[in-house]
């Protein structure tokens, strides 16, 4: 069984810190829903009161017509998966699964062929038996997941799963979650700061930021049109040019800039003549040596500052002026490289500069402690 979640104007403070602040937001039954932003911007607190770990200080959570904001946690029907595992270490396998039946008094027999049923969906019936100290990273992991999903939660809650594993198997456990999600049929709400982990498995995500919802989406949606920099920033990399609107028309904006003037026909928002920009370029979108035969494509002159090879990518860092670099990735890269110091033309679609109200994009610096 699955439920929708809403958060309905839920706050959160702890002592003067607010960190959770007017939150509301639709999560739909079955869906693998993501809240993601930097450390300390709410979205550990946000599971937290989902989970029943904490009560909202004003606010309703609902799971389908239910309110649950003052349900205990025991009673919330809810599978929790932590970023360290939590399992029992004197446990067998079999026994860290079986758990959260045993609380719940249901029958030897029905624990048993629940048990095995959830080993057969992580993949590993074989190890049952086996003391769970004496499991890899990634085989603790699915067992943390097995013990979560055996309960057959309405709301499935994981918490950086990820985080604790080596970049290779997180690659490989990223698939394993996206496949036994699909195969429970849970609503889930996984947090992370990930942003490659948001990308390859959410349904669709939240981005937030001190303890509010900035935008909610698909993964394209907030990677092809993030509503503001600091969104555009922390999904994905990303080039800023400052500029201001010189004249808007048919769905097509010219923007003065310090290396002249580009053109946009990405125009989501409401701008008007003589505002102030921020313009977004993705380094993927950035053509290298190359012209795009389009009417009214943005061509430049650039100089490269350094060139790094890695095999199914070429990474550029090019200056476009005197104090403004870009980045400019290059795909499957057959031949020899740009020199550096060599000057080249570079062309960007106008499908690939996006116009963002000017403001100042995310930096790491501005994380606070985590909450």
């Amino acid at each position: 069984m699955s439920v929708e979640v809403r958060l309905e104007h839920i706050v959160k403070a702890f002592d003067t810190t607010i960190a959770v602040n007017d939150v509301s937001l639709e999560i739909k039954e079955g869906e693998l829903f993501f809240l993601l932003g930097p450390s300390g911007c709410g979205k550990t607190t946000c599971l937290r009161i989902l989970a029943g770990f904490y009560e909202p200080d004003s606010g309703k959570l609902m799971f389908d017509d239910r309110e649950m904001s003052r349900v205990p946690p025991h009673k919330r029907n809810t599978g929790m998966v932590f970023q360290n595992y939590a399992l029992w270490p004197h446990m067998t396998v079999f026994e860290n699964v079986e758990y959260g039946l045993s609380l719940r008094k249901i029958d030897k027999d029905s624990r048993k062929k629940k048990v095995h049923e959830v080993l057969d969906v992580v993949q590993m019936p074989e190890y049952a038996d086996r003391p769970v100290n004496k499991l890899s990273g990634g085989q603790q992991q699915r067992i943390a997941l097995a013990r979560a999903l055996v309960v057959e939660p309405d709301v499935l809650l994981l918490d950086e799963p990820l985080s604790n594993l080596d970049a290779k198997l997180r690659l490989e456990m990223r698939q394993e979650i996206k496949r036994i999600h699909l195969q429970a049929g849970a609503t889930a709400v996984y947090v992370t700061h990930d942003q490659q982990e948001a990308i390859h498995l959410a349904d669709r995500m939240a981005i937030m930021r001190d303890g509010s919802i900035i935008q909610v989406g698909t993964p394209r949606e907030i990677y092809r049109f993030p509503i503001n920099p600091f969104v555009a920033s922390f999904i994905g990399e990303t080039n800023f040019i400052s500029g201001k609107i010189q004249s808007l028309a048919n769905g097509t904006a010219e923007i003065e800039t310090e290396i002249g003037v580009l053109r946009s026909t990405t125009i989501y928002h409401d701008f008007t003549d003589g505002e102030a920009v921020t313009c977004c370029i993705r380094p993927e979108s950035i053509r290298v040596g190359d012209v795009i035969a389009e009417t009214g494509a943005n061509q430049l002159s650039a100089k490269v500052l350094s060139a790094t090879y890695l095999g199914r990518i070429e990474e550029y860092h090019l200056a476009l002026a005197e104090k403004l670099t870009a980045k400019a990735i290059l795909y499957n890269p057959r031949t020899h490289g740009k020199d550096v110091g060599e000057r080249l033309s570079i062309t960007v679609s106008t499908q690939d500069i996006i116009p963002l109200p000017a403001e100042a994009p995310y930096t790491h610096e501005e994380e606070p402690e985590v909450l």
